[in-house]
């Protein structure tokens, strides 16, 4: 877990948006660990420790935010609710990291992988290059274009996250993208972001 009081400020943000953000995050954690595994893939556990990390900074948040909204009686028997599904929701964060950490560990994952191994699609996490021929295409773009197949469901530029980015949005080199797709689309996006692969047809 981050070091929370050496390294958080506080900050005037929304009671409600902070409560989105934990469970939107959350979700997507859960998503990026099983797959972690299945696919015995480290940048994806990686990234669900990085989001870990953030849950727990939006849960601190939440925690001085609530507290100087609390003003009466009423104001802190809503509070009670609300920090009970930010409760369970940074409870369902850190169970994410750990489902991710049993690569470090070198448990056997056997289960797992048993119960999931027919999943048609899987999750990768790559950076995009300086020379990828997909910087400044927007996501719709992307897909119309260069037939990707895939569905790029989060988005790390810099310290900002995107969860589900518009169609619109356009890709910029150093952005960490999340997709979701088939083995030979998800093989195919890697290419292309990476540089590997200028154009759909070309051999890597």
């Amino acid at each position: 877990m981050a070091d929370e009081e050496e390294e958080i400020e506080y900050k005037p943000l929304s009671v409600r948006e902070l409560l989105t953000e934990m469970k939107n995050v959350s979700e997507l954690m859960i998503d990026l660990a099983y797959s972690s595994i299945i696919f015995n893939d480290s940048e994806l556990m990686e990234e669900v420790l990085e989001l870990e990390e953030r849950v727990d900074s939006l849960s601190y948040l939440l925690l001085m935010n609530a507290a100087l909204a609390v003003r009466d009686k009423n104001d802190a028997e809503q509070m009670v609710g609300i920090m009970k599904v930010a409760s369970a929701t940074d409870k369902i964060s850190d169970a994410a990291g750990d489902i991710a950490t049993t690569l470090i560990r070198g448990a056997d994952p056997s289960l797992v992988i048993k119960a999931f191994i027919k999943a048609e699609e899987r999750l990768t996490r790559v950076r995009v290059s300086q020379n990828s021929p997909i910087i400044d295409k927007t996501l719709d773009m992307l897909s119309e274009v260069n037939h990707v197949g895939v569905d790029v469901i989060a988005l790390r530029r810099g310290k900002k996250l995107i969860i589900n980015p518009e169609e619109k949005f356009s890709l910029k080199p150093g952005d960490v993208v999340i997709a979701r797709g088939s083995d030979v689309g998800i093989e195919r996006f890697k290419a292309l972001a990476e540089g590997r692969l200028q154009k759909v047809g070309e051999h890597k």
